[in-house]
């Protein structure tokens, strides 16, 4: 197990680092419009000059790259150029709002999808019928539409839960509970169809295996069989789907963020991809790749311990 999680640590080091190069390549391939953008649209030419020597604009990229790196390892990713701000600090306030919301997305999902494809797999008629049809329906609606839906319904119109805002954990964990539930729930919809998809047919598959016939002709219970043998065995898949879920909850958090006004990681993308705030931007790719593999080790010990075979191999 140790020389799987090494590999799977260098792998998501690896995977940071590219990334990390990459966007500062593409961020460094005009250093003049970005001094401009900073300087100003009256700046003279011998300003934004100044200003590009300022920012270390006119040093080659590999150079601005290497000691943006060696500074980042020491935990220093810089300040914004537009605010004076470290991104450290910026990231750290705003992470928390986005962390809430697609935490509590995922885990909705994987909790309601488990239900639903479970539910699907065992009752092959009608119910099966109409949670496929559900799955369909969550995939073709987008996340920012069902969060514009309960924005205004369930915030606006009925007042059950604010439509706008986000309350700290550590000032008051009911309204936070409240602050975060419709965002979360918006996000989950298209992830709990993909993963209940992948739950059931999963389950139709295990259910249908030998070892199950004969674990029901020793007369165990039928929630003993689900839960404890059956599920055990069809979760890897979802789990792998989860993962990807992940991705996708990230990304989606950057429109539902704004549909109901919060000041997270999603909304700091937004703005410092329109100003060109290099330093801002990097401390956000790194920081939300870093956290994309965070959670596909965790999945992938998840799955090493449901699947003895994979920590074998």
């Amino acid at each position: 197990m140790l020389v799987f999680l090494v590999r799977r640590v260098t792998a998501g080091l690896t995977l940071v680092l590219v990334i990390a190069a990459l966007t500062f390549a593409m961020m460094g391939l005009d250093g003049t419009n970005a001094a401009r953008a900073v300087a100003g649209e009256t700046a003279s030419r011998e300003q934004v000059a100044a200003k590009a020597a300022e920012l270390g604009l006119d040093q080659p990229v590999a150079v601005r790259f290497w000691d943006w790196l060696t500074a980042a390892v020491q935990g220093d990713l810089g300040r914004s150029w537009f605010t004076g701000e470290t991104v450290t600090s910026t990231i750290g306030n705003k992470l928390p709002v986005t962390l809430s919301i697609v935490l509590g997305a995922l885990l909705l999902s994987a909790l309601l999808s488990t239900l639903l494809g479970i539910a699907a797999a065992v009752r092959p008629g009608a119910l099966d019928r109409l949670v496929q049809s559900l799955a369909v329906l969550g995939f073709a609606v987008p996340s920012f539409l069902v969060a514009l839906v309960l924005a205004v319904v369930v915030g606006v119109k009925l007042g059950w839960l604010p439509a706008t805002g986000y309350v700290p954990f550590a000032d008051s964990p009911g309204d936070w509970l409240r602050s975060v539930t419709l965002p979360s729930v918006s996000l989950a919809v298209g992830a709990i169809a993909a993963t209940a998809q992948q739950v059931r047919g999963s389950m139709v598959d295990v259910l249908r295996t030998d070892y199950v016939r004969t674990l029901r002709s020793r007369g165990i219970s039928e929630r003993s069989l689900l839960l404890r043998h059956a599920l055990r065995n069809a979760a890897p898949a979802a789990l792998t789907v989860l993962a990807l879920q992940f991705i996708g909850l990230v990304g989606g958090a950057v429109v539902v963020e704004k549909v109901f006004g919060l000041a997270g990681v999603g909304s700091e993308i937004n703005t410092a991809g329109s100003q060109g705030d290099t330093p801002m931007i990097m401390g956000l790719v790194v920081v939300m790749v870093a956290l994309v593999v965070v959670v596909n080790i965790v999945m992938d010990l998840a799955y090493g311990w449901l699947n003895p075979k994979v920590r074998v191999g």
